[in-house]
């Protein structure tokens, strides 16, 4: 997460929000800690007690309507208690006139007042996935993302063991490129993880012996997508004899990122393998398991079923 300043709201956010700075100019680069909003409604009714003054505070219809209704001097010492606090900003919505004695204790103490003509709801709806994102966990993974059948699958593994080829070769038969070699991951929500690629270093790719290529340019601009939730991480490892590979799909393993909980295959390389394919059925069959398919267990089931004869004859087999 890189630093938020408030700046970086009005620059980015100016039209979508329809923001204009009405005061405070001077503390327009202070940062924001929190990606939480609130209403300061029972400070301003004097109960201060709980105050989490860290976060962004907006004045909507309500808060604005009530400071109207207090005496000039009562309106600014609920005011002048209210900016007392550590406060980072003031955005008031649906375009209301901010209160005269707001704005110069604002401005004296570099608080920036901030108007948005949205509503009040609207305003918070438009916010907070912005306030998210920027918030959110986050971390860069050495693989490469790919949409498959529309799960993302992550491909992890030594270098030059052949993620990128495998990609591109998936890429061939009409699936998506999202990142190679480097893919920034953030987590939405609890268990979200969003990957993509760099900003310089979208829908490209290195090809050992060929070099850098333009995966859009070369298969078109239904080859590539911005962003994918990662939901499967395969992991490309060389065969080893000493190994143990799972052959039943029964035992499933899974990887943390981010604290995320991912299931994880490990599918091992040697000559021959169609690595692709592979690719394909992990991607096909992790959609039958989101349906309530599970294949290894329906097959285990038929299996004890088509075995419980033998059982019960053993079981009365005295001899």
């Amino acid at each position: 997460m890189s630093i938020l300043q408030i700046s970086d709201i009005l620059e980015h956010r100016q039209k979508s929000l329809d923001l204009t700075l009405l005061a405070g100019e001077a503390g327009m680069s202070g940062e924001i800690n929190s990606a939480d909003i609130s209403s300061p409604g029972l400070v301003l009714a004097g109960f201060t007690d709980r105050f989490p003054h860290h976060r962004m505070q907006v004045l909507g219809e309500t808060e604005i309507m009530f400071l109207r209704s207090l005496e000039e001097s009562k309106r600014r010492e609920v005011l002048e208690k209210f900016l007392n606090f550590d406060i980072p900003v003031v955005f008031v919505t649906k375009g209301l006139d901010a209160p005269t004695e707001l704005l110069q204790l604002a401005e004296d103490r570099g608080i920036p007042v901030i108007k948005s003509n949205l509503k009040t709801g609207e305003f918070y709806r438009r916010i907070k996935p912005f306030l998210e994102e920027e918030f959110a966990p986050s971390t860069a993974i050495h693989g490469s993302l790919t949409d498959v059948y529309g799960v993302g699958l992550l491909f992890v593994g030594a270098s030059g063991i052949g993620k990128s080829e495998c990609v591109l070769d998936l890429v061939e038969r009409g699936h998506r490129l999202v990142a190679d070699d480097v893919v920034l991951v953030h987590r939405r929500g609890f268990d979200v993880l969003i990957g993509h690629a760099h900003e310089h270093q979208q829908h490209h790719m290195e090809i050992r012996g060929i070099g850098i290529i333009d995966v859009r340019a070369l298969f078109g601009v239904r080859a590539v997508r911005q962003q994918k939730r990662i939901e499967v991480v395969v992991q490309l490892e060389h065969w080893r004899s000493s190994s143990s590979y799972d052959r039943t799909g029964l035992e499933r393993e899974t990887t943390e990122i981010l604290g995320t909980s991912i299931p994880k295959v490990v599918i091992p390389l040697n000559p021959g393998k169609n690595i692709t394919v592979i690719s394909e059925v992990v991607a096909m069959n992790h959609l039958l398991r989101y349906a309530g398919i599970d294949s290894a267990r329906l097959f285990e089931q038929n299996m004890r079923l088509l075995m419980q004869p033998v059982r019960d004859y053993l079981e009365e087999d005295y001899e």
